[in-house]
């Protein structure tokens, strides 16, 4: 049974739908180029940076990791919203833990098949709702919604969650990634519509 995680916007707003964005039945698809192809016999997620173990997980061991699906909102910047998503998959905390996040980290930059990247300050990921999933509605997560594996972000605007992730970087001083420097929001809030920087 899925986790309704749906009321985190209370934390941020009295309104579960952001300002300027209006509820979608549909899931859009949007990425900054096509969708990159993948080997499940060669594909590797690691974690790397300011962390006390240095991780690497094949696609098995990745999968095997504990998980836990839970019913989301997506916002995304362009401005649509679609409630109640169910992801299964690995709450961030989770790699944190087996990582051993260093105490002089404060950032986390993912990285994505298509080199695409994005960054979150460690404050942000650092929450159960923060899920690597691999699995939407009780299927597995299509190629072009970010399958194998994606991040969601619940809280924050979609852009913010990596299609294709294939790792993590936890950082000792932020950086940005490839939308944040292109002129877009580093914190995303969409309730505050931190769209832009």
């Amino acid at each position: 049974m899925a986790k309704d995680v749906t009321e985190l916007y209370r934390e941020f707003d009295d309104q579960r739908l952001p300002p300027g964005q209006r509820e979608t039945s549909a899931f859009p698809v949007l990425s900054k180029s096509g969708t990159p192809d993948w080997d499940p016999d060669t594909w590797e997620f690691t974690v790397t940076g300011a962390v006390e173990n240095e991780l690497t997980f094949s696609w098995d061991e990745f999968r095997d990791l504990p998980a836990e699906t839970q019913r989301q909102d997506f916002h995304c910047v362009t401005g649509w919203s679609k409630f109640d998503c169910e992801f299964t998959g690995v709450p961030f905390p989770e790699l944190a833990e087996r990582a051993g996040v260093d105490d002089d980290a404060v950032h986390v930059m993912f990285s994505a098949l298509d080199d695409y990247t994005t960054d979150l300050s460690l404050e942000a990921c650092m929450r159960k709702e923060v899920l690597f999933t691999w699995a939407y509605g009780g299927d597995e997560l299509p190629a072009d919604h970010g399958g194998p594996l994606r991040v969601v972000t619940p809280h924050k605007y979609a852009y913010k969650g990596a299609k294709w992730v294939d790792g993590v970087e936890f950082l000792t001083e932020p950086e940005r990634g490839y939308w944040e420097k292109r002129g877009y929001s580093q914190t995303a809030n969409p309730w505050a519509e931190e769209r832009y920087s």
